[in-house]
């Protein structure tokens, strides 16, 4: 993984992996209140293989020391929140962090996702304490300062913190979203047209189908008469439901659902044995038996041999690096 600090100057766009903003404790620099580091649990590492990563701490960016007093959110309601010192509560830091997440996204304009630093009250993405004025804990209820700034100002921006990436899911989630962002931005890095909108939904289809049937119905209705529709305005609603699609979490059932739909593509292809063991490795995976990579792997291996050029292109056979091992878990 690529790895630079969080105040140098930014490398040179790789188009191999895409670019992911982080806590820069969780990138190994000691930047925490207490003058230390967070190592990233073994998940994450191997995650972060996959991306070119960009390191910030909002808060020594604002220009708190290391070590520093520590902060909390301070607040009655959970969107009402205010940063403040722990001792006094009378420093105030919640503009300044708030500004540097909009810096950030100004020094970064092309980040494809975020990881952001559980229980931070800086960079913590959900079920953040919030405290009341007397100190006492009220609730785990609030997003962090940093985080909530860059959920409004770029709300199509993967953002996970490092404690909900333990779980193979919501990883399966974020990377699938961060690489799908990353491909956007490159097909949006030459001339939209609603053909070439259409293409590249083609290739998201059964991807979207695994996460939302819902948002897999809207995006064909959107794109029926791509041509008639402004094609800026077009995409924005576009990538919009895309998106959101993919941040919804597939299950079991939605993955066996497109497991037998791409199955479907080999009727004629494969003789009844072979078409029986697909089917079992399918029904397999269904009832808990073996993970998805199973019948990913027998299925990408049916259509090396029997090539069809629209499944072939279908981001759902491999929507993220296989190294990382994400569907051995699902």
């Amino acid at each position: 993984m690529t790895m630079t600090t969080a105040d140098s100057p930014a490398p040179a766009p790789s188009p191999a992996r895409p670019r992911v903003g982080i806590g820069a404790c969780l990138n190994g620099q000691a930047v925490r209140y207490d003058g230390s580091n967070k190592r990233p649990h073994s998940a994450l590492a191997r995650l972060l293989e996959a991306f070119e990563l960009r390191p910030f701490c909002p808060e020594v960016g604002i220009g708190m020391s290391v070590p520093r007093p520590p902060i909390h959110l301070v607040g009655s309601e959970p969107g009402q929140v205010r940063a403040l010192d722990v001792a006094s509560h009378q420093q105030d830091y919640t503009d300044a962090l708030s500004d540097f997440a909009a810096s950030v996204l100004q020094r970064a304009p092309d980040l494809c996702g975020y990881i952001l630093v559980k229980n931070s009250p800086s960079c913590g993405y959900a079920r953040v304490k919030r405290h009341h004025h007397n100190g006492n804990t009220l609730a785990a209820d609030s997003q962090g300062i940093f985080a909530a700034t860059l959920q409004r100002l770029a709300p199509l921006l993967p953002l996970e913190d490092d404690g909900r990436l333990h779980d193979p899911g919501l990883r399966d989630s974020f990377i699938a979203r961060v690489f799908a962002y990353h491909d956007w931005q490159q097909c949006r890095a030459g001339k939209l047209s609603a053909g070439r909108l259409v293409a590249f939904y083609s290739r998201y289809k059964y991807q979207v189908m695994a996460h939302s049937i819902t948002h897999y119905r809207a995006l064909g209705r959107l794109l029926a008469d791509a041509g008639k529709r402004d094609i800026q305005a077009l995409s924005d609603e576009f990538i919009t439901l895309l998106m959101q699609a993919l941040s919804q979490r597939a299950s079991v059932r939605s993955h066996t659902n497109v497991l037998f739909h791409l199955s479907g593509y080999l009727k004629r292809s494969l003789g009844d044995a072979e078409r029986q063991r697909l089917k079992q490795l399918i029904d397999e995976y269904r009832c808990g038996h073996i993970p998805l990579v199973v019948p990913i792997t027998m299925l990408r291996h049916h259509f090396a041999n029997h090539d069809n050029p629209y499944i072939g292109q279908q981001v759902y056979l491999a929507p993220y690096p296989d190294e990382l091992g994400i569907r051995n878990q699902l």
